[in-house]
């Protein structure tokens, strides 16, 4: 844990901090397939994929510009930014957190995975397009 955060008191800590969060935030993104028009996140997830798809990019560019100042505050929040939008784009695509951490599994090799880790079948294993 970094200076910059902290756990609160009064509750129980989640195993992963990273995990529950993301998987949270997930979760929120997939209920707003029920929310009105007024929601920017059921907007992105049933509007113009274009739309949706060009924030990834825009996000992930402003990382980049983050990254490149040096400004580590910035840069939390632009990564931030692009993972929300990144999600929404799987959520979009009915990607499961399940099947993205089986995919992140494998580019690791077997003794670099945590015990227990989800794995993809072979047939769905897919290098580059």
């Amino acid at each position: 844990m970094s200076a910059k955060t902290y756990l609160p008191t009064d509750e129980p800590s989640p195993e992963s901090q990273i995990g529950a969060t993301i998987e949270s935030l997930y979760a929120t993104i997939e209920d707003r397939f029920d929310a009105d028009a007024s929601s920017y996140t059921h907007r992105l997830l049933t509007g113009d994929l274009d739309t949706c798809v060009k924030k990834v990019m825009e996000e992930a560019g402003e990382v980049a510009l983050a990254a490149k100042d040096g400004e580590c505050d910035h840069l939390r929040y632009e990564a931030a930014d692009v993972f929300y939008h990144l999600l929404v784009v799987l959520a979009r695509f009915d990607i499961p957190l399940d099947e993205l951490a089986a995919e992140l599994n494998v580019r690791m090799r077997d003794d670099e995975l945590p015990k227990g880790a989800i794995r993809l079948h072979d047939e769905y294993v897919k290098r580059g397009k």
